[in-house]
């Protein structure tokens, strides 16, 4: 009698998917916040070992900064369609929070994951990379404001910054979807009637 063992060949490794190990990556950090997160956490999230993290992302802080940029790209808020040129700026303003109230309880991580990473992370570099994200949306939004109305648009962007900060706070602690917009839609109805008055 033969015995013959057929021995099947052997598939290939699955190749290193680096736009889908950032994806990963980012709602990680955007869930649990970059000062819970280990390398060893992110390593195995992504199914690499240490070495070839490093040899992909360069380090922590560097694969953090990419998922800002990814989020930033992704998830954030349409500024040219929410601040469009000819929009009253009270209504502008009302999209603003409204769409950013929707953002933040969209069904992913709950809040903005730039404006709670630059509130507060232990590491200093990673927190001057997010101030720095901060910094740039504050810029971009500025600028739409100010397309709509220049005199107002410091304190606008001022008012907008603020009450994103607080909504994306409130998404963070748990407050629900419908209750979050309310609070939105309340912010923006103080800044209209502010707005009447005259700034």
């Amino acid at each position: 009698m033969n015995d013959t063992k057929i021995v099947g060949k052997r598939g290939r490794p699955r190749a290193f998917d680096r736009d889908e190990a950032l994806a990963k990556a980012q709602t990680l950090f955007h869930a649990r916040g970059y000062d819970a997160l280990s390398v060893a956490d992110l390593t195995e999230a992504i199914g690499i070992n240490p070495p070839s993290f490093y040899a992909a992302f360069g380090s922590k802080v560097q694969l953090y900064d990419e998922a800002l940029g990814r989020y930033v790209e992704n998830d954030g808020l349409d500024l040219v369609s929410i601040l469009a040129p000819g929009t009253p700026l009270a209504v502008g303003v009302a999209n603003l929070l409204r769409y950013a109230a929707e953002a933040y309880t969209s069904g992913g991580p709950c809040g903005c994951m730039v404006i709670e990473g630059a509130r507060g992370i232990a590491d200093s570099e990673a927190n001057s990379r997010a101030r720095a994200r901060l910094d740039e949306s504050r810029a971009s939004i500025h600028k739409r404001i100010a397309l709509l109305d220049p005199a107002n648009a410091d304190l606008a962007t001022d008012y907008a910054m603020t009450s994103m900060a607080g909504l994306s706070a409130s998404a963070r602690n748990g407050m629900p979807a419908a209750r979050l917009q309310l609070m939105a839609s309340i912010a923006a109805d103080g800044f209209s009637a502010r707005l009447e008055r005259g700034i």
